[in-house]
């Protein structure tokens, strides 16, 4: 499927640039790459499936007179529990202004107060208000409304929709182009897009759980095509677990944003004891990991954890949370005068295919951008809306290192047939795929220990003998990096605990490397040394 706005007379071919994705790192990245030519393949309709689009908080960016670069760094680099690469950070926080400036131009409607400056509000574990807002907890539906609308009118740029990218194509140190399956997938033909530069902006892994905030399509894919195509791995233990979903029984679970705890909600449980002041002295401010392990411990131990809004926001609620409002009263709850039932739910992978600080992975010509990647920027622990700054800042940097590499655009032929195969498959529906977000939520969520992490692996090199689909194959590659890693890493830190290993560790104060073969050999050391 094409969007209205591609317009055949514009291109004699494919452009040599192709992004991989229709978040917001995508979106920004064509638009930063306008007027040059580029290509966005899409798995569904822009703006739809990408995580971004359902993000409440906003983004974080030191613009109040009071704030400095300096106290910015200094609350991300504490919430990243030690392992924060400090010079990425600072670089990211410094151009975070300009690019809330480029999202005013392109029409993002943050929210200003009566003299028109814009208006900010504070999160967990951020020291000052920085937090750019659109409508209390629409930020991200109206930044990927804005981006979408200037994409569409940006005729140097072609929205190919509906082409679900299974596999990056290797030419000896290069990425060479990408093949996809067309019909949102479900086609037997595949279809192979050549490009000097690919840009993967693919998502992140949320729904490689059972219960998660993520929409279906962030489950993975793209960590695992780049670790098949040789790419080098970072972090992939740290996978952060919002403490806050509403507990609904709905897939995705709808979240109750941050923000809400940022203006004074806080947490109970079903005695209407507030817990959170036992276990950290900031209480439902403390760091996501720490507040989704206390959630998690009330909701095991029987007591069940709500959040309740009823003083803090209460008759204000509808017009400041109207998303969260909304969600509450389909499942008969009025947030108003009830507290709301929470529970953690996978909600973003500080982790993924590692990038330097123009967005270049370990192999030629593919870079990458968003929460696919690992910058290093979130550490074990990603400080509140720093994802969606982490998105806009890196995916100007890559446009501006492809524009300096490759100064000259060079369109090619149009895809060409890569051959069909009986491998497409409804992979959200699929028993294989159920079977594995339940080994992940089971064996590698919020607490995990030497015995469930070594289930989980053996678990998923079963799943991976049964089931050969290429994307099953991506997806599950994602899975057994994360379990791994976790399994390596003999400490708990951030968003990465073990109850076996309760403590931080000196010598484990770094980051994460990892390849697919060296994840495969730990993998086939755990099947022959465990008992199954």
């Amino acid at each position: 499927m094409l969007t209205d706005h591609f317009r055949p007379q514009s291109f004699n071919g494919i452009d040599d640039i192709v992004i991989v994705g229709g978040g917001l790192a995508g979106l920004f990245c064509a638009l930063k790459l306008a007027p040059r030519p580029v290509t966005i393949l899409a798995a569904a309709p822009i703006g739809y499936g990408a995580s971004s689009a359902w993000a409440q908080g906003g983004i974080a960016a030191a613009m109040s007179k009071g704030d400095t670069f300096d106290k910015h760094v200094a609350d991300t680099v504490a919430a990243g529990a030690g392992i924060v690469d400090e010079k990425m950070t600072r670089m990211m926080v410094a151009e975070g202004p300009a690019r809330i400036h480029d999202l005013l131009e392109f029409g993002v409607p943050f929210d200003r107060d009566l003299e028109g400056k814009l208006m900010l509000s504070r999160e967990a574990a951020h020291s000052e208000r920085r937090i750019v807002r659109v409508k209390g907890d629409m930020a991200g539906k109206s930044i990927m409304e804005a981006l979408i609308a200037a994409v569409r009118n940006t005729p140097s740029i072609r929205v190919i929709e509906g082409y679900v990218v299974e596999e990056l194509v290797r030419e000896g140190r290069f990425i060479s182009g990408v093949v996809a399956r067309p019909d949102a997938g479900q086609s037997k033909s595949r279809v192979s897009f050549p490009a000097r530069a690919v840009v993967l902006c693919s998502g992140g892994v949320g729904h490689l759980y059972a219960v998660t905030t993520n929409p279906w399509e962030a489950c993975g894919q793209g960590v695992g095509m780049a670790a098949r195509a040789g790419a080098i791995i970072a972090d992939p233990e740290f996978v952060q677990f919002h403490p806050t979903a509403i507990d609904i029984g709905k897939d995705p679970a709808p979240l109750a944003t941050e923000a809400l705890r940022g203006d004074g909600a806080i947490l109970i449980n079903a005695e209407g004891r507030r817990f959170m002041l036992d276990i950290h002295p900031d209480g439902e401010l403390a760091p996501r990991d720490i507040v989704s392990r206390g959630v998690f411990a009330e909701v095991q131990a029987g007591r069940g954890a709500f959040l309740d809004c009823t003083k803090a926001v209460g008759r204000h609620f509808p017009d400041m949370f109207p998303t969260v409002y909304a969600s509450c009263m389909a499942a008969g709850i009025d947030p108003v005068s009830q507290p709301i039932p929470v529970v953690p739910a996978v909600h973003y992978h500080m982790g993924g295919v590692l990038t330097d600080g123009e967005g270049r992975t370990s192999i030629d010509g593919l870079w990458a951008a968003g929460e696919v990647t690992s910058t290093g920027v979130h550490g074990a622990n990603r400080l509140a809306s720093n994802s969606l700054l982490e998105a806009v800042v890196f995916a100007a940097r890559i446009a501006e290192n492809i524009k300096g590499s490759l100064p000259a655009p060079k369109l090619t032929s149009w895809g060409d047939n890569a051959g069909e195969n009986d491998d497409p498959v409804t992979v959200e529906d699929s028993p294989p795929f159920k079977l594995l977000r339940q080994l992940m939520s089971d064996c590698v969520g919020v607490v995990r220990t030497r015995e469930s992490l070594t289930r989980a692996i053996q678990g998923i090199t079963r799943l991976e003998r049964a089931n050969k689909r290429l994307r099953f194959a991506n997806i599950a590659t994602t899975a057994k990096l994360i379990a791994v890693a976790a399994l390596q890493r003999t400490e708990s830190r951030g968003g990465h605990f073990r109850a076996d290993c309760p403590g931080e560790r000196p010598d484990w104060q770094r980051r994460t490397y990892l390849t697919l073969a060296q994840a495969e050999r730990l993998a086939v050391e755990v099947a022959e040394s465990e008992p199954a």
